[in-house]
């Protein structure tokens, strides 16, 4: 039988068949994907073929996938969802603050596996005069670049209108911090998903875990994968001289630079250094692009990005 793994709880997966059935699937201790060092073989958003056992004996090729490296074990990822045509990042300028290198990472690796990212920016309603101010700023950042945002508020449903018919007949990939409201935007944009949802810890600021597992969630004709808060997105398998073409702007003027070779940091004739210095590239977007060479060494990851 083939099917699409709509459910992962990290024990089980649910597979819906092509029949339209419903089953709880488990795949093998070793079972493992050629060339992908992953703690979770098979992801949300994977086509898979089981047999009458409920074992999931093969996985077909993805077209694409969103990775991100393991928190506890740094020489292997974690597959957020396989097979998406877009991904919403929904961040947060307070309440909690969503930082700019945890949204500059997020949007290379989306990049590297040429996934179309609308950036949501929620709790609007929330604001203050400055902070609305600087939320501004980051729209208009973001979108010069060429990323699609919108500044909503889940909670009043304030801006949700245009995202429906952004969202219909694909299947998107939602992720974000922890208590950026994420299961505030779901249950709003689909009004059955009754998912929980939780207060922010007044201590620190931060999101508390609402979701705890993976799941594929019918909208339509389309599908939404709510995905587990993340705190940090330390990036997998990225190349030091491919990370260039990951961050949009500092590409483009790359391409002036004196030398073929050139890394940014530090060579003569560099055009990515000039624009950064005349304000052409933001200082925070190359801060980013400085923490992703960094990765190389492996043990310099650190969680708060």
């Amino acid at each position: 039988m083939h099917g699409l793994v709509i459910k992962n709880t990290g024990s089980w997966y649910t597979v819906l068949t092509d029949a339209g059935q419903l089953l709880d699937c488990k795949v093998k201790g070793n079972f493992r994907i050629k060339g992908i060092r992953s703690t979770n073989p098979v992801a949300v958003g994977d086509r898979v073929t089981v047999n009458d056992e409920g074992w999931i004996t093969e996985i077909e090729d993805r077209k694409n996938y969103i990775i991100r490296k393991s928190i506890n074990l740094s020489k292997q990822s974690h597959i957020l969802a396989a097979n998406v045509d877009q991904a919403i990042l929904v961040v947060t300028v307070a309440r909690p603050e969503t930082s700019t290198t945890f949204i500059d990472r997020f949007l290379a690796s989306a990049e590297a596996y040429r996934v179309p990212v609308i950036l949501i920016f929620n709790k609007s309603d929330l604001l203050s005069d400055e902070e609305a101010h600087y939320q501004q700023m980051m729209i208009d950042l973001y979108e010069t670049i060429g990323y699609e945002c919108h500044a909503i508020s889940a909670q009043t449903g304030e801006g949700i209108e245009p995202l429906h018919h952004k969202l219909e007949g694909k299947i998107t990939l939602l992720s974000g911090n922890s208590g950026v409201g994420k299961s505030t935007l779901i249950n709003r944009l689909v009004p059955n998903a009754n998912l929980r949802t939780a207060d922010i810890s007044d201590a620190h600021q931060t999101g508390m875990h609402t979701t705890t597992f993976s799941e594929m969630i019918p909208m339509g004709s389309g599908w939404l994968i709510d995905t587990p808060g993340i705190k940090g997105f330390g990036t997998f398998d990225m190349e030091r001289e491919e990370l260039t073409s990951y961050f949009k702007e500092i590409f483009e003027f790359s391409k002036q630079c004196r030398f073929s070779d050139c890394t940014h940091t530090h060579e003569p004739g560099c055009a990515v250094l000039k624009a950064v210095e005349d304000h052409y590239i933001a200082q925070s977007r190359y801060q980013s692009y400085l923490s992703m060479l960094d990765d190389k060494d492996e043990n310099k990851y650190r969680e708060a990005y």
